[in-house]
């Protein structure tokens, strides 16, 4: 069984710094893309970050870019988005998302495997 478990979210003030981590079980994703995407209360779930597979290149959403950094370490089969310079409007539930192929996509349909969420709170 594919499964896919975040952590790392918190409470943390405005200008703060959160890394969350996300830990994959029952098959590799060394290879595969992979993504962090997040939903805010009352609002749809939006892309934030992804990773490709076999070049590593990465991709943001506009209003993360410069702030956020999404890495992943191979060994350990986990992925990592470090979060710096938190905002009040990074609040949301952020979920960690896999594909069974190496290229990106920005786009939360094409991803395959999706973990529980995990909450991240920014206080001004």
């Amino acid at each position: 069984q594919v499964q896919l478990v975040e952590s790392g979210g918190g409470l943390v003030q405005a200008g703060g710094s959160l890394r969350l981590s996300c830990a994959a079980s029952g098959r590799s994703f060394s290879s595969s893309a992979m993504g962090w995407f997040r939903q805010a209360p009352g609002k749809e779930r939006e892309f934030v970050a992804t990773i490709n597979g076999i070049s590593e290149t990465t991709a943001y959403a506009g209003s993360v870019k410069g702030r956020f950094t999404i890495s992943r370490d191979t060994a350990k089969n986990t992925v990592f988005l470090q979060m710096n310079n938190l905002k009040p409007e990074d609040t949301a539930v952020y979920f960690c998302a896999g594909r069974s192929t190496y290229y990106t996509s920005t786009s939360q349909r094409f991803y395959e495997y999706w973990g529980q969420g995990t909450q991240v709170t920014v206080s001004s």
